[in-house]
């Protein structure tokens, strides 16, 4: 076979096809701390649909239920602990120096 031929020939890979992420019997409501846990980043964001692998129905149930569970204080608004660690121990070193009286 001729070698500018050979590119056009796909591989065989097996197709699995992956589960989705939410199962009909799940509930999606804010105090299901273990499915919407899945759904956020490690920095506190919302993850996006196409990341998720949702449909458009259960991104916006997700998304609701994610901003009710933060506004109860279920969850943080941000998940930023340690850039709040880097940058407090930062001010303590560099602190404000005080003046020597004469």
């Amino acid at each position: 076979m001729d070698k500018s031929k050979r590119l056009f020939l796909k591989s065989k890979r097996s197709f699995r096809r992956r589960l989705p992420p939410i199962q009909s019997g799940d509930r999606i409501d804010y105090k299901n701390m273990s499915l919407i846990s899945r759904f956020i980043s490690e920095q506190g964001k919302i993850l996006s649909r196409r990341v998720n692998r949702l449909t458009l129905k259960q991104q916006r149930l997700i998304t609701i239920a994610i901003k009710q569970a933060r506004i109860l204080s279920l969850l943080p608004f941000l998940n930023n602990e340690k850039q709040f660690e880097k940058s407090e121990s930062a001010a303590r070193t560099t602190g404000l120096k005080t003046k020597k009286k004469k």
